[in-house]
C-alpha cells in the first residue's frame, strides 16, 4: 500500500495576488510555474453559514467561501495545481472525481495520503489528460462532510474551440436540512439499506428553485452535475427548447436527443446543448414532475447559431475486447442492523461476499481483484439488489458496452448507474498503476460496505 504524506502547516506568506474567485474567494499563484499554461488556485476549506431556507442560516462547510463550491478550471493537457488548506475542524481530502492522474494525488485517506487534519495544508499538482465535466469532494467521513457542503464542480477545457458560445453549469446538490436549516442526519442505517438516506431541499447551485436567465434563441452549453451524497435526478425538460447530449460523464458522445428523461445517479455528470425558445419563454428542468428550478429565455445580441460539431474524443485507450480477461463483481445485499457501536456504521453491503469496513486503515491492503497493467479487462456488474447503484473507479476510464436491461450505445465513462438486478458489462485498459478504490456512489451505501479496492500492477 502506498502512503504519501506530503502536508505542511503554511501561511499566505510569500504568494502572490493574481486574481479573485468566485465566492470571495482569492486566486493566488503558487510558486514557480514548473509548466506554461498551468492553472494554480489556492482551495480553502472552512465553516460558512448560508442560507437554505430563507431568514435561517445553515452551518455549511464551504469550499472557497461557497456551497457548492469554487468553480476550478483547467485547460486539457495542462497541469491542475491546488494547494488546499484546511480551516475546517475536521481531518479531509480531496478527491478529484472521474480524473484520470497519480495514486498519490487522488485524496483517498490511508491510501495515497494522509488525512490534511486543521491547519494543515496539502499541494495537490497533476496533469488534465481529459476534457469534459468534473467535481471534487472529501473521502473522509463521507456522509457528513459532503452532506455539510463540501462539493465543488472542475471544468476541463477542450484544448481548442468546440463551437459553443453560451455555457452554464448547474450543480445538483440535495440537503439534509429542516424548516429551520439545521442538519438532520445525513446517514440513517434503514435508509441506507435501501436507496440511501436522502435530503429534503433540492438546490441549483446552492439556491432553492431557482430562476436562471440564458440567452433567448442561442444554443446553450449545459453542465448538470449530480453533486449529492444519495439522490438519482430522473432530469427532464418541460417547455419550447430542444436538448441534445453531447457528453456523459465527461467523456464525449455521438450527439443525440435527450429523450424524455434521463437517469442521472450520484457523482454522474451530463453536459447538454440546449436550443433556446424565444425571449420571454421559460423552460422546467425537472426532476420527474418535481421543478427544480427554471430556464429563462432572455433577449440577446447575435443571430441563433447551428448545431455544434461533436466534441473530441478524450486519449482513453481502446480495450481489447477479443482478448480482454473477464471478471465478476456482485454487489449484494447484507442487512445485517446488529448494534457495532455509536462511531461503526452497520454492515449491510458487499462486493463479491466481502463488506468494506470504512474504519479499518488497512482494507486496501487486501484489493478485490489484481489486474496486470496495460491488459484488458471486462469486468461484470451484477446487481443483486432491489436498489441502484452508481457504481464509480477512481483512476481510470471504463467503456460501457452492454446491459441485459436496456439497449447500450458503447461510451466511456467513471460511474455508471447500475439498475436493480440489472447485469453490466464494461471494459478497460488497466494502464494506471496503483490501488483504486471502486464504489457505489450512494455515499451511506459505500460507508456500510459496498466499497471494495483494484489493484493494477
Amino acid at each position: 500500500m502506498s502512503v504519501t504524506r506530503r502536508q505542511f502547516l503554511t501561511g499566505l506568506s510569500g504568494l502572490a495576488v493574481v486574481g479573485l474567485g468566485v465566492g470571495g474567494a482569492t486566486r493566488y499563484w503558487l510558486g514557480r510555474n514548473e509548466a506554461p499554461g498551468g492553472h494554480d488556485y489556492e482551495l480553502i476549506a472552512a465553516p460558512l453559514d448560508v442560507e437554505l431556507v430563507p431568514g435561517h442560516q445553515t452551518p455549511a462547510w464551504a469550499y472557497g467561501g461557497a456551497a457548492p463550491g469554487l468553480e476550478l478550471r483547467a485547460r486539457q493537457g495542462d497541469w491542475l495545481r491546488v494547494k488546499f488548506i484546511n480551516h475546517l475542524p475536521v481531518p479531509t481530502t480531496v478527491h478529484w472525481h472521474g480524473i484520470r492522474l497519480p495514486l498519490e494525488m487522488d485524496g483517498v485517506p490511508y491510501v495515497s495520503q494522509l488525512p490534511v487534519l486543521p491547519g494543515e495544508s496539502f499541494d495537490y499538482r497533476f496533469r488534465v489528460p481529459d476534457a469534459g465535466s468534473y467535481w471534487y469532494h472529501p473521502h473522509v467521513t463521507s456522509s457528513e462532510q459532503l452532506g455539510r457542503g463540501l462539493v465543488g464542480p472542475l471544468i476541463v477545457e477542450e484544448r481548442e474551440p468546440t463551437g459553443f458560445v453560451h455555457e452554464r453549469i448547474l450543480s445538483l446538490k440535495n440537503w439534509h436540512v429542516d424548516e429551520e436549516g439545521g442538519f438532520l442526519p445525513f446517514s440513517i442505517p434503514r435508509e441506507a439499506a435501501r436507496n440511501g438516506t436522502l435530503g429534503r431541499l433540492s438546490t441549483i447551485n446552492g439556491k432553492p428553485n431557482p430562476t436562471l436567465d440564458l440567452p433567448a434563441g442561442q444554443i446553450v452549453r449545459v453542465r448538470l452535475l449530480n453533486l449529492d451524497n444519495t439522490a438519482t435526478y430522473r432530469l427532464n425538460l418541460k417547455g419550447q427548447g430542444e436538448a441534445r447530449i453531447y457528453a456523459l460523464d465527461g467523456n464525449p458522445v455521438t450527439p443525440r436527443a435527450m429523450g424524455p428523461d434521463y437517469w442521472l445517479g450520484p457523482g454522474m455528470r451530463i453536459c447538454l446543448a440546449l436550443r433556446m425558445p424565444a425571449a420571454g419563454e421559460e423552460i422546467a428542468l425537472r426532476d420527474g414532475p418535481v421543478r427544480l428550478g427554471t430556464l429563462r429565455a432572455v433577449p440577446s445580441e447575435g443571430s441563433a447559431t447551428d448545431w455544434p460539431a461533436p466534441l473530441p474524443p478524450n486519449p482513453i485507450a481502446e480495450p481489447d475486447l477479443a482478448n480482454a480477461e473477464k471478471l465478476n463483481f456482485n454487489f449484494e445485499w447484507v442487512g445485517s442492523t446488529a448494534d457495532e457501536g455509536v462511531d461503526t456504521p452497520p454492515s449491510l453491503w458487499q462486493i463479491n461476499g466481502v463488506a468494506w469496513d470504512i474504519n479499518d486503515k488497512t482494507c486496501a491492503d487486501r484489493p478485490i481483484a489484481r489486474l496486470q497493467r496495460g491488459k484488458s479487462y471486462i469486468f461484470e456488474l451484477k446487481n443483486m439488489t432491489q436498489y441502484q447503484h452508481p457504481v464509480h473507479l477512481h483512476g481510470m476510464s471504463f467503456k460501457v458496452i452492454a446491459s441485459n436491461r436496456r439497449k447500450i450505445i458503447p461510451y466511456f465513462t467513471d460511474t455508471f448507474l447500475l439498475g436493480r438486478n440489472e447485469r453490466a458489462q464494461v471494459a478497460l485498459v488497466a494502464d494506471n498503476p496503483g490501488t483504486w478504490m471502486f464504489h457505489c456512489h450512494v455515499i451511506d451505501h459505500m460507508e456500510t460496505g459496498l466499497m471494495a479496492a483494484i489493484e493494477v500492477a
